[in-house]
Protein backbone atom coordinates (compact mmCIF):
# COMPACT_ATOMS: atom_id res chain seq x y z
CA UNK A 1 0.00 0.00 0.00
CA UNK A 2 3.05 2.31 1.24
CA UNK A 3 4.39 2.23 -2.48
CA UNK A 4 1.04 2.49 -4.60
CA UNK A 5 0.80 6.06 -2.18
CA UNK A 6 4.12 7.49 -3.05
CA UNK A 7 3.16 5.88 -6.89
CA UNK A 8 0.01 8.29 -6.34
CA UNK A 9 2.29 11.44 -5.14
CA UNK A 10 4.86 11.43 -8.05
CA UNK A 11 2.05 11.68 -10.48
CA UNK A 12 -0.10 13.88 -8.44
CA UNK A 13 1.90 17.54 -8.97
CA UNK A 14 1.24 17.69 -13.00
CA UNK A 15 -2.50 17.33 -12.51
CA UNK A 16 -2.93 19.54 -9.61
CA UNK A 17 -0.73 22.33 -11.05
CA UNK A 18 -2.63 22.11 -14.46
CA UNK A 19 -6.39 21.93 -12.33
CA UNK A 20 -5.36 24.89 -9.91
CA UNK A 21 -4.70 27.39 -12.91
CA UNK A 22 -8.07 26.61 -13.60
CA UNK A 23 -9.75 27.24 -10.41
CA UNK A 24 -12.10 29.94 -11.64
CA UNK A 25 -13.29 28.66 -15.62
CA UNK A 26 -14.11 25.55 -13.01
CA UNK A 27 -16.04 28.49 -10.53
CA UNK A 28 -17.67 30.15 -13.42
CA UNK A 29 -18.78 26.75 -14.74
CA UNK A 30 -20.56 26.14 -11.41
CA UNK A 31 -21.99 29.33 -11.33
CA UNK A 32 -23.69 28.45 -14.70
CA UNK A 33 -24.86 25.20 -14.09
CA UNK A 34 -26.72 26.68 -10.53
CA UNK A 35 -27.85 29.48 -12.35
CA UNK A 36 -30.26 27.19 -13.75
CA UNK A 37 -32.93 25.76 -11.35
CA UNK A 38 -33.46 22.22 -12.09
CA UNK A 39 -35.60 21.99 -9.29
CA UNK A 40 -36.88 18.47 -8.68
CA UNK A 41 -39.79 17.93 -7.68
CA UNK A 42 -41.35 19.30 -9.52
CA UNK A 43 -38.31 19.10 -12.34
CA UNK A 44 -37.99 21.46 -13.71
CA UNK A 45 -34.96 23.29 -16.80
CA UNK A 46 -33.77 20.00 -17.78
CA UNK A 47 -33.13 20.68 -21.22
CA UNK A 48 -31.67 23.69 -20.83
CA UNK A 49 -28.94 22.33 -17.88
CA UNK A 50 -28.94 19.22 -20.36
CA UNK A 51 -27.99 21.71 -23.50
CA UNK A 52 -25.30 23.09 -22.23
CA UNK A 53 -23.74 20.48 -20.18
CA UNK A 54 -23.49 18.68 -23.63
CA UNK A 55 -22.42 22.09 -25.32
CA UNK A 56 -19.44 22.23 -22.92
CA UNK A 57 -18.79 18.30 -23.47
CA UNK A 58 -18.38 18.79 -27.20
CA UNK A 59 -16.47 22.06 -27.09
CA UNK A 60 -14.00 20.22 -24.79
CA UNK A 61 -14.10 17.53 -27.62
CA UNK A 62 -15.92 14.47 -25.64
CA UNK A 63 -18.18 11.69 -27.32
CA UNK A 64 -21.03 12.46 -26.23
CA UNK A 65 -24.35 10.47 -26.24
CA UNK A 66 -28.14 12.05 -25.65
CA UNK A 67 -30.77 9.72 -24.21
CA UNK A 68 -34.44 11.00 -23.49
CA UNK A 69 -36.74 8.69 -21.30
CA UNK A 70 -39.89 9.66 -23.50
CA UNK A 71 -38.13 9.80 -26.51
CA UNK A 72 -40.76 12.04 -28.02
CA UNK A 73 -40.65 15.20 -30.71
CA UNK A 74 -43.02 16.98 -28.12
CA UNK A 75 -40.26 16.68 -25.57
CA UNK A 76 -40.81 20.12 -22.91
CA UNK A 77 -37.87 21.63 -21.49
CA UNK A 78 -38.70 19.78 -18.25
CA UNK A 79 -38.27 16.24 -20.39
CA UNK A 80 -35.54 13.89 -18.59
CA UNK A 81 -32.37 13.51 -20.65
CA UNK A 82 -29.53 11.98 -19.79
CA UNK A 83 -26.05 12.47 -21.00
CA UNK A 84 -23.17 10.29 -21.75
CA UNK A 85 -19.75 11.38 -22.89
CA UNK A 86 -16.98 8.76 -23.22
CA UNK A 87 -13.14 9.35 -22.79
CA UNK A 88 -11.04 7.07 -23.86
CA UNK A 89 -11.10 3.65 -25.81
CA UNK A 90 -11.04 0.06 -24.77
CA UNK A 91 -14.27 -2.64 -23.40
CA UNK A 92 -12.84 -1.57 -19.63
CA UNK A 93 -14.85 1.29 -18.47
CA UNK A 94 -14.56 3.46 -15.12
CA UNK A 95 -17.96 5.54 -14.72
CA UNK A 96 -17.91 8.70 -13.44
CA UNK A 97 -21.44 9.79 -12.49
CA UNK A 98 -23.58 12.65 -11.64
CA UNK A 99 -26.87 14.34 -11.06
CA UNK A 100 -28.12 18.12 -12.41
CA UNK A 101 -31.30 17.95 -10.49
CA UNK A 102 -31.45 20.06 -7.41
CA UNK A 103 -33.84 19.73 -4.19
CA UNK A 104 -36.41 23.02 -4.25
CA UNK A 105 -34.87 26.04 -3.14
CA UNK A 106 -35.83 27.95 0.17
CA UNK A 107 -35.90 31.14 -2.08
CA UNK A 108 -35.12 32.29 -5.82
CA UNK A 109 -32.19 33.91 -4.54
CA UNK A 110 -30.41 30.38 -4.31
CA UNK A 111 -30.78 30.66 -8.33
CA UNK A 112 -28.60 33.88 -8.17
CA UNK A 113 -24.61 32.05 -7.37
CA UNK A 114 -22.85 33.96 -5.55
CA UNK A 115 -18.85 34.42 -4.86
CA UNK A 116 -17.11 34.90 -1.47
CA UNK A 117 -13.69 33.91 -1.45
CA UNK A 118 -13.17 30.34 -2.38
CA UNK A 119 -16.55 29.67 -1.78
CA UNK A 120 -19.29 29.47 -3.98
CA UNK A 121 -23.14 29.81 -3.07
CA UNK A 122 -26.34 28.91 -4.53
CA UNK A 123 -28.77 26.01 -5.01
CA UNK A 124 -27.00 22.73 -6.15
CA UNK A 125 -23.34 23.74 -6.14
CA UNK A 126 -22.97 21.83 -3.27
CA UNK A 127 -25.06 19.25 -4.23
CA UNK A 128 -24.25 18.07 -7.15
CA UNK A 129 -22.89 20.44 -9.92
CA UNK A 130 -19.66 21.00 -8.37
CA UNK A 131 -18.80 17.13 -8.67
CA UNK A 132 -20.34 17.29 -12.11
CA UNK A 133 -17.46 20.25 -12.90
CA UNK A 134 -14.69 18.15 -10.53
CA UNK A 135 -15.28 15.24 -12.94
CA UNK A 136 -15.04 17.06 -16.10
CA UNK A 137 -12.25 18.75 -15.61
CA UNK A 138 -10.80 15.40 -13.94
CA UNK A 139 -10.96 14.07 -17.33
CA UNK A 140 -9.50 16.99 -19.16
CA UNK A 141 -6.67 17.44 -16.98
CA UNK A 142 -5.75 13.35 -18.11
CA UNK A 143 -6.34 14.76 -21.41
CA UNK A 144 -3.96 17.56 -21.45
CA UNK A 145 -1.33 16.24 -19.52
CA UNK A 146 -0.73 13.53 -21.77
CA UNK A 147 -2.18 10.46 -19.69
CA UNK A 148 -2.77 7.30 -22.19
CA UNK A 149 -5.75 5.08 -20.62
CA UNK A 150 -5.90 1.59 -21.31
CA UNK A 151 -9.57 1.67 -21.52
CA UNK A 152 -12.61 4.73 -21.30
CA UNK A 153 -14.31 7.28 -18.72
CA UNK A 154 -17.96 7.28 -19.23
CA UNK A 155 -19.26 10.86 -17.45
CA UNK A 156 -22.95 9.60 -17.24
CA UNK A 157 -25.05 12.38 -16.06
CA UNK A 158 -28.97 12.31 -15.06
CA UNK A 159 -31.95 13.78 -13.64
CA UNK A 160 -34.66 12.97 -10.98
CA UNK A 161 -32.10 11.96 -8.88
CA UNK A 162 -33.78 13.48 -5.89
CA UNK A 163 -36.87 11.42 -6.47
CA UNK A 164 -35.68 7.99 -7.23
CA UNK A 165 -33.93 7.76 -10.68
CA UNK A 166 -37.09 7.51 -13.13
CA UNK A 167 -36.63 9.06 -16.38
CA UNK A 168 -33.36 9.27 -15.14
CA UNK A 169 -30.63 6.03 -13.81
CA UNK A 170 -33.43 3.92 -13.34
CA UNK A 171 -34.59 4.56 -16.95
CA UNK A 172 -30.97 4.16 -17.93
CA UNK A 173 -30.71 0.95 -15.74
CA UNK A 174 -33.16 -0.75 -17.53
CA UNK A 175 -32.04 -0.10 -21.12
CA UNK A 176 -28.67 -1.76 -20.05
CA UNK A 177 -27.15 1.59 -20.09
CA UNK A 178 -25.54 1.33 -17.04
CA UNK A 179 -22.32 -0.42 -15.93
CA UNK A 180 -21.71 -2.54 -19.19
CA UNK A 181 -17.80 -3.18 -19.10
CA UNK A 182 -17.77 -1.26 -15.60
CA UNK A 183 -14.69 -1.71 -13.90
CA UNK A 184 -16.16 0.94 -11.26
CA UNK A 185 -18.05 4.13 -10.35
CA UNK A 186 -17.11 6.97 -8.49
CA UNK A 187 -20.07 9.31 -7.96
CA UNK A 188 -19.55 12.81 -6.90
CA UNK A 189 -22.27 13.30 -4.02
CA UNK A 190 -21.11 15.63 -1.51
CA UNK A 191 -19.64 13.31 1.52
CA UNK A 192 -18.12 15.75 3.80
CA UNK A 193 -14.66 14.34 2.97
CA UNK A 194 -15.37 10.23 3.95
CA UNK A 195 -16.21 7.69 1.19
CA UNK A 196 -19.79 6.12 0.64
CA UNK A 197 -19.28 2.75 0.24
CA UNK A 198 -23.06 1.69 1.29
CA UNK A 199 -25.98 3.55 1.40
CA UNK A 200 -29.63 2.51 2.89
CA UNK A 201 -32.65 1.36 0.82
CA UNK A 202 -36.09 3.65 1.34
CA UNK A 203 -39.59 2.64 0.71
CA UNK A 204 -42.18 5.76 1.40
CA UNK A 205 -45.50 5.93 0.47
CA UNK A 206 -48.59 8.67 1.63
CA UNK A 207 -51.55 6.94 3.01
CA UNK A 208 -55.02 8.47 2.78
CA UNK A 209 -57.63 7.31 5.56
CA UNK A 210 -60.79 8.33 4.61
CA UNK A 211 -64.21 9.20 6.25
CA UNK A 212 -67.56 11.38 6.02
CA UNK A 213 -68.05 15.23 6.48
CA UNK A 214 -70.67 16.27 9.40
CA UNK A 215 -71.02 20.01 11.36
CA UNK A 216 -69.17 19.07 14.67
CA UNK A 217 -72.76 19.71 15.87
CA UNK A 218 -73.84 16.44 13.88
CA UNK A 219 -70.36 14.97 14.28
CA UNK A 220 -72.64 11.33 15.14
CA UNK A 221 -73.46 11.84 11.57
CA UNK A 222 -70.17 11.60 10.43
CA UNK A 223 -67.01 9.46 10.16
CA UNK A 224 -64.18 11.09 11.54
CA UNK A 225 -61.18 10.54 9.54
CA UNK A 226 -58.53 11.90 11.81
CA UNK A 227 -59.65 9.32 14.18
CA UNK A 228 -59.22 6.49 11.72
CA UNK A 229 -55.85 7.66 10.97
CA UNK A 230 -54.59 7.25 14.44
CA UNK A 231 -55.72 3.20 14.69
CA UNK A 232 -53.82 3.38 11.85
CA UNK A 233 -50.57 4.80 12.91
CA UNK A 234 -50.85 2.91 16.30
CA UNK A 235 -50.79 -0.16 14.79
CA UNK A 236 -47.64 1.06 12.73
CA UNK A 237 -45.94 2.14 15.67
CA UNK A 238 -45.83 -1.50 16.88
CA UNK A 239 -44.35 -2.04 13.45
CA UNK A 240 -41.38 0.55 14.07
CA UNK A 241 -41.06 -0.42 17.32
CA UNK A 242 -40.06 -4.26 15.71
CA UNK A 243 -38.02 -2.21 13.01
CA UNK A 244 -35.78 0.26 15.21
CA UNK A 245 -34.54 -2.65 17.31
CA UNK A 246 -32.35 -3.77 14.39
CA UNK A 247 -29.06 -1.85 13.53
CA UNK A 248 -26.33 -2.12 10.82
CA UNK A 249 -23.02 -3.32 10.82
CA UNK A 250 -21.59 -0.65 8.36
CA UNK A 251 -19.56 2.13 9.64
CA UNK A 252 -21.78 5.43 10.24
CA UNK A 253 -21.13 8.65 10.92
CA UNK A 254 -21.04 10.72 14.31
CA UNK A 255 -24.31 12.09 13.97
CA UNK A 256 -26.22 9.54 12.54
CA UNK A 257 -27.82 5.68 14.25
CA UNK A 258 -27.06 2.16 13.08
CA UNK A 259 -30.39 1.29 14.08
CA UNK A 260 -33.13 0.75 11.13
CA UNK A 261 -35.47 3.58 10.83
CA UNK A 262 -39.64 4.29 10.33
CA UNK A 263 -40.55 7.51 10.34
CA UNK A 264 -44.47 8.50 10.38
CA UNK A 265 -46.13 11.60 9.59
CA UNK A 266 -42.98 13.29 7.98
CA UNK A 267 -45.40 15.37 6.28
CA UNK A 268 -49.10 15.14 7.11
CA UNK A 269 -53.01 16.73 6.83
CA UNK A 270 -56.27 16.77 6.32
CA UNK A 271 -59.72 18.30 7.50
CA UNK A 272 -61.30 21.67 6.47
CA UNK A 273 -62.40 23.45 9.55
CA UNK A 274 -61.88 22.88 13.07
CA UNK A 275 -65.52 22.71 13.29
CA UNK A 276 -66.09 19.76 10.84
CA UNK A 277 -65.62 15.98 10.81
CA UNK A 278 -62.53 15.33 8.50
CA UNK A 279 -63.66 13.61 5.89
CA UNK A 280 -60.08 12.82 4.56
CA UNK A 281 -56.77 12.58 6.38
CA UNK A 282 -53.63 11.71 5.59
CA UNK A 283 -49.42 11.23 6.62
CA UNK A 284 -46.57 9.94 4.83
CA UNK A 285 -44.50 6.65 6.08
CA UNK A 286 -40.71 7.26 5.25
CA UNK A 287 -38.54 3.52 5.91
CA UNK A 288 -34.88 3.54 5.38
CA UNK A 289 -33.49 -0.02 5.12
CA UNK A 290 -29.77 -1.40 6.31
CA UNK A 291 -28.24 -2.80 3.69
CA UNK A 292 -28.54 -6.16 5.75
CA UNK A 293 -32.20 -6.54 5.18
CA UNK A 294 -34.58 -7.11 2.30
CA UNK A 295 -36.27 -4.61 0.06
CA UNK A 296 -39.18 -6.81 -0.50
CA UNK A 297 -39.51 -7.95 3.07
CA UNK A 298 -40.08 -4.81 4.27
CA UNK A 299 -42.29 -3.42 2.14
CA UNK A 300 -44.23 -6.53 2.17
CA UNK A 301 -44.61 -6.02 6.14
CA UNK A 302 -45.77 -2.43 5.73
CA UNK A 303 -48.33 -3.37 2.95
CA UNK A 304 -49.68 -5.76 5.13
CA UNK A 305 -50.20 -3.12 8.02
CA UNK A 306 -52.03 -1.43 6.31
CA UNK A 307 -53.94 -4.46 4.39
CA UNK A 308 -54.79 -5.59 8.40
CA UNK A 309 -56.12 -1.98 9.19
CA UNK A 310 -58.46 -2.03 6.12
CA UNK A 311 -59.85 -5.43 6.32
CA UNK A 312 -60.85 -4.52 10.74
CA UNK A 313 -62.88 -1.56 9.01
CA UNK A 314 -60.92 1.34 7.93
CA UNK A 315 -61.00 2.57 4.54
CA UNK A 316 -57.83 3.65 3.30
CA UNK A 317 -55.45 3.78 0.33
CA UNK A 318 -51.98 4.54 -0.17
CA UNK A 319 -49.29 5.12 -3.57
CA UNK A 320 -45.66 4.69 -3.15
CA UNK A 321 -43.85 7.34 -3.61
CA UNK A 322 -40.18 6.19 -4.25
CA UNK A 323 -38.49 3.08 -4.03
CA UNK A 324 -34.77 2.07 -3.78
CA UNK A 325 -32.54 -0.70 -2.54
CA UNK A 326 -29.82 -0.39 0.07
CA UNK A 327 -26.09 -1.29 -1.53
CA UNK A 328 -22.58 -1.83 0.09
CA UNK A 329 -19.42 -2.59 -1.73
CA UNK A 330 -16.00 -3.71 0.25
CA UNK A 331 -13.52 -1.30 1.23
CA UNK A 332 -11.02 -3.59 -0.13
CA UNK A 333 -12.19 -3.28 -3.41
CA UNK A 334 -9.27 -2.58 -5.91
CA UNK A 335 -11.09 1.06 -6.84
CA UNK A 336 -11.88 1.38 -2.77
CA UNK A 337 -8.22 1.29 -2.32
CA UNK A 338 -7.13 3.53 -4.99
CA UNK A 339 -9.77 6.08 -3.83
CA UNK A 340 -8.13 6.58 -0.59
CA UNK A 341 -4.89 6.29 -1.92
CA UNK A 342 -5.60 9.11 -4.04
CA UNK A 343 -7.41 11.14 -1.45
CA UNK A 344 -4.23 10.85 0.49
CA UNK A 345 -1.79 11.80 -2.54
CA UNK A 346 -4.41 14.63 -2.49
CA UNK A 347 -5.17 16.06 0.57
CA UNK A 348 -2.73 14.34 2.39
CA UNK A 349 -5.28 12.96 4.92
CA UNK A 350 -6.58 9.20 5.26
CA UNK A 351 -10.41 8.25 4.81
CA UNK A 352 -12.93 6.71 6.07
CA UNK A 353 -15.86 4.37 4.62
CA UNK A 354 -19.41 4.89 6.11
CA UNK A 355 -22.61 4.50 5.06
CA UNK A 356 -24.56 6.90 3.79
CA UNK A 357 -27.74 7.94 5.62
CA UNK A 358 -29.67 8.19 2.37
CA UNK A 359 -30.24 6.69 -0.75
CA UNK A 360 -27.63 6.92 -3.67
CA UNK A 361 -27.18 5.79 -7.00
CA UNK A 362 -24.44 3.39 -6.11
CA UNK A 363 -26.73 0.86 -5.78
CA UNK A 364 -27.61 1.18 -9.88
CA UNK A 365 -24.32 -0.22 -10.21
CA UNK A 366 -23.53 -2.59 -7.28
CA UNK A 367 -26.80 -4.30 -8.44
CA UNK A 368 -24.50 -5.06 -11.73
CA UNK A 369 -21.60 -6.26 -8.98
CA UNK A 370 -19.79 -3.31 -10.54
CA UNK A 371 -17.95 -2.01 -7.50
CA UNK A 372 -19.47 1.60 -6.52
CA UNK A 373 -18.83 4.44 -3.92
CA UNK A 374 -19.54 8.05 -3.94
CA UNK A 375 -16.76 11.13 -2.90
CA UNK A 376 -17.51 14.26 -3.71
CA UNK A 377 -16.45 18.09 -2.59
CA UNK A 378 -19.00 19.80 -0.61
CA UNK A 379 -20.21 18.72 2.77
CA UNK A 380 -23.30 16.80 3.31
CA UNK A 381 -24.77 19.24 6.59
CA UNK A 382 -25.27 21.98 3.83
CA UNK A 383 -26.49 20.41 0.93
CA UNK A 384 -30.44 20.88 0.72
CA UNK A 385 -30.13 23.78 3.09
CA UNK A 386 -30.72 27.71 2.36
CA UNK A 387 -26.98 28.44 2.57
CA UNK A 388 -25.63 25.83 0.24
CA UNK A 389 -21.93 26.23 -0.95
CA UNK A 390 -19.14 24.31 -2.61
CA UNK A 391 -15.36 25.49 -1.76
CA UNK A 392 -13.97 25.36 -5.09
CA UNK A 393 -10.56 24.43 -3.74
CA UNK A 394 -12.54 21.44 -3.30
CA UNK A 395 -13.93 20.83 -6.34
CA UNK A 396 -10.45 21.27 -7.59
CA UNK A 397 -8.70 18.81 -5.05
CA UNK A 398 -12.06 16.19 -6.14
CA UNK A 399 -10.84 16.57 -9.23
CA UNK A 400 -7.12 15.46 -9.07
CA UNK A 401 -8.59 13.03 -6.70
CA UNK A 402 -10.72 11.11 -10.08
CA UNK A 403 -7.84 12.04 -12.43
CA UNK A 404 -5.58 10.15 -10.24
CA UNK A 405 -8.10 7.19 -9.94
CA UNK A 406 -8.52 6.86 -13.30
CA UNK A 407 -4.73 6.49 -14.06
CA UNK A 408 -4.70 3.58 -11.83
CA UNK A 409 -7.52 1.71 -12.44
CA UNK A 410 -7.06 2.53 -16.08
CA UNK A 411 -3.50 2.33 -16.44
CA UNK A 412 -1.94 1.53 -19.99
Amino acid sequence: MSGRSSQHSSRTAPILDWLRQREEEMAALVAELVAIPTENPPGGNYRACADLLEKRLRECGLECERLEANDSKEATPDSPVCLIASYGRGDRVLYFHGHYDVVPAQSREQFQPKRKDHFLFGRGSCDMKGGIVAMLYAILALRDTGVALDGRIALTLVPNEETGGQGGSAWLAEQGRLGRGGIGMLLAEPTSGVVWNANRGAISLRVRVLGKSAHVGLQHQGENAFERMVQVVERLQELKQEVEQRSTSFNVGADQARQSILMLGGQSGGGTNFNVVPEECWFTIDRRINPEENLAEEKSKLIATLESCKRDGVPLEWEILQEGQSSACREEEPLGETLACSVKAVTGKGTRFEMCPGLLEIRFYAAQGVPAYAYGPGLLSVAHGPNEYVDVRNVVDCAAIYALVAMEMLKA
